[in-house]
């Protein structure tokens, strides 16, 4: 009985032991990847190097830097004309996507690492997909700041508000906008203002307790016209 006694102290005094250690093994550090910085095709440029693979699409080569702790990267473009959005993978910082061409995209890069860490995302940029023949190009769609849709929005002084917005244009011959406002579509021109910046804001006047729809027509010095969609937002 004493023998058998000593034997299951030594057994607990091996478990508590092991116990103990198991439970003093730190968790292991989870490394949230890092923001990688895009690279090809370049910002704001029309992209004249993919390789056409029929008379609608092109392969365009993407790339970007490596991003630490990345395992792996989603590639998210988004066609400007049709707001049409798609997620690609890779395993690398590179890959060939088919687009159609003659098209402004933009297109940002999320890298993903392991279990349990927190995605990251690179800037966004844009370009155009040359297109057979063509030597110039329409304008970026604006892209509308402020208010954005669905946004509510109190009136200032003499109840005005402030539209804002960004666009820009490869081929630098942006030339002026049109702004549509009412309360139904967006289809009654307000004003037109000629283009001094990217950044482009203006001033109107608004009543109260009123759903807007509004937009923005971007036109270069060729004529070419690139429409910003609609957003909608209500005063106060």
């Amino acid at each position: 009985m004493k023998k058998e006694k000593i034997f299951f102290g030594i057994l607990m005094l091996i478990f508590l032991s092991c116990s103990t250690d198991s439970e003093s093994e730190p968790e292991p550090e989870i490394l949230n990847p890092l923001a990688p910085s895009l690279l090809f095709p370049e910002n704001n440029e029309a992209c004249l190097d993919g390789t056409s693979i029929n008379d609608t699409q092109s392969s365009v080569d993407f790339s970007w830097t490596n991003a630490q702790n990345a395992f792996s990267y989603e590639i998210i473009i988004t066609n400007l004309l049709t707001q049409t959005k798609e997620t690609f993978t890779s395993n690398v910082n590179q890959t060939k996507i088919t687009l159609l061409k003659a098209e402004p995209y933009s297109w940002k890069v999320k890298s993903i690492g392991g279990i349990g860490s927190t995605p990251s995302e690179s800037e966004q940029w844009k370009f155009y997909l040359a297109g057979d023949a063509i030597i110039n190009y329409a304008p970026f769609p604006a892209e509308l700041i402020f208010p954005r849709s669905g946004k509510n929005v109190t009136p200032g002084v003499n109840n005005l508000i402030t539209l804002s917005w960004i666009t820009s244009d490869v081929d630098g011959d942006l030339l002026k906008f049109e702004i549509y406002l009412d309360d139904n579509d967006a289809s009654t021109l307000i004003e037109s203002i000629d283009y001094v910046e990217d950044n482009t804001s203006i001033e109107i006047e608004v009543q109260n307790n009123t759903k807007y729809y509004w937009k923005i027509i971007s036109i270069d010095a060729n004529g070419n016209q690139s429409n910003s969609g609609v957003y909608a937002f209500r005063t106060n």
